[in-house]
């Protein structure tokens, strides 16, 4: 299960940027998981992606906006009238975006940290030290959950099984 607490979003990412450029984070990670998971190839399961991310560090400038997030994007789905978690994944990124003359915001490069070699080089290169060390700490599923309930039409309090 994708389960966790998570430390309040350092005190110097601008709240208000931040509520401007999250949906278009959000809904791009929606898009990519798509296709990903095992609970998608079981029909049956109604099998759906829900993305969150948090702000790590966000910056502004001549018009492109730096989000350094974690993100946590897990696949529920139903089976026998309960919840199920399928699949999911919690990855630290740095995506870039640009305001759009509608007033929204796209995300024009993304960029995750290798696995393996090089990932810890990674992190402190695009990070830096202090940042790292709130990737120690998980985003929590439960806006998640929320959310997948409620798509679903399930009770609120419904538990969430395994796949």
């Amino acid at each position: 299960m994708a389960t966790g607490v998570w430390a309040m979003r350092p005190s110097g990412v601008d709240a208000d940027l931040w509520t401007r450029v999250r949906p278009a984070i959000e809904a791009r990670l929606v898009d990519q998981s798509r296709g990903a998971g095992y609970g998608e190839s079981v029909p049956g399961l109604r099998a759906r992606w829900f993305c969150r991310a948090e702000a790590l560090d966000l910056d502004e400038r001549d018009g492109l906006v730096r989000a350094g997030v974690s993100t946590l994007c897990v696949e529920y789905g139903v089976r026998a009238g309960r919840m199920v978690e399928c699949s999911g994944a919690e990855v630290p990124q740095v995506l870039r975006l640009r305001w759009k003359a509608d007033g929204d915001y796209v995300v024009v490069s993304q960029e995750a940290p290798p696995d393996g070699a090089g990932n810890a080089e990674w992190l402190t290169t695009h990070f830096g030290h202090a940042t790292t060390a709130a990737l120690d700490t998980t985003v929590p599923s439960s806006p998640l959950e929320s959310a997948a309930r409620t798509h679903f039409g399930l009770p609120a309090d419904s538990p969430v099984g395994e796949c």
